[in-house]
């Protein structure tokens, strides 16, 4: 039940990640996060997926999304399923089943789903909360008031500069750019990049659809650390809406932790609405 599906089988598991987008369902897997991850590579993003099925149909991916986190979504239909959620915990708790190693670890999964109980039965205690958002796209987009660039190939360093000027320790690079932009999620992303009024790339973002009709997604999306105070995380971040709305994307969703207060309020100016915490499971080493 339990597989890897190495890099040809990369496009069934974006494939169901698409399908199991829906307005409403909480905050949990999304091929855009399968396609951010694939920045390292098609053979680096197909080790670290994880896939559980049943009679050929995939039920629940997982994203080794760093050294002891677990990314782990479910089929919708299967999220209270008893005995796939006891698989679920077997395979991921103990080390020999090649999921997470020994140690402190930590697993996202989809708030409600059986395997949330059983994570807390077998003594995974919740971690700092994180706050989801979501903007409905049925309305018109305001213009985000500064100019704003999709980026392609040749403008790959540019985006690259601005993800290692927002994030602290960014490994972002333009080589990084290319094979993300190779990857097949992909195919349905855009890059953008806010300037100001003196042509200094000042904030940038990817969004991420699902394919027409469904949620698309914000990830990343960050500000120079030169350039903030100054609206311009609101402003990409309106930016990324319209984008995402010219994709067909029925909403725009984003996650955060809680305690990122800032993050929080620039979505929210950006017309978001929060949606109610969710939290990791973890274990101590």
């Amino acid at each position: 039940m339990l597989g890897e599906p190495g890099a040809d089988g990369l496009r069934e598991v974006a494939g169901v990640l698409r399908e199991w987008q829906y307005d409403g369902a909480p905050m949990h897997l999304h091929p855009g996060d399968l396609g951010w991850f694939w920045r390292f590579g098609a053979e680096a993003t197909a080790a670290a997926v994880r896939t559980w099925s049943r009679d050929g149909q995939i039920l629940a991916v997982g994203l080794l999304d760093g050294p002891g986190l677990l990314r782990l979504t479910i089929a919708p239909e299967a999220q209270r399923e008893e005995e796939l959620a006891q698989q679920l915990v077997e395979d991921v708790t103990e080390p020999e089943r090649g999921v997470l190693p020994e140690g402190k670890a930590n697993i996202e999964a989809p708030m409600g789903a059986r395997v949330q109980d059983l994570l807390s039965e077998d003594g995974w205690k919740a971690d700092e909360p994180w706050t989801p958002l979501r903007r409905d796209l049925t309305e018109p987009v305001k213009d985000p008031g500064v100019r704003i660039e999709v980026i392609g190939p040749e403008q790959a360093h540019v985006r690259a500069a601005v993800q290692r000027a927002s994030f602290d320790g960014s490994t972002f690079t333009d080589e990084r750019w290319h094979a993300m932009a190779a990857g097949l999620p992909y195919a349905d992303a855009r890059c953008l990049v806010a300037y100001d009024g003196q042509g200094n790339a000042v904030a940038a973002v990817t969004v991420w659809s699902a394919g027409p009709g469904r949620p698309g997604l914000l990830e990343p999306m960050g500000v120079h650390r030169e350039h903030r105070g100054h609206g311009y995380g609101r402003a990409i971040t309106v930016a990324a809406v319209a984008a995402l709305q010219a994709l067909g994307s029925s909403s725009a969703i984003v996650c955060t932790p809680s305690s990122n207060v800032g993050a929080v309020a620039t979505y929210k100016s950006a017309g978001f609405q929060p949606l109610p915490e969710i939290r990791d499971r973890y274990r101590d080493a």
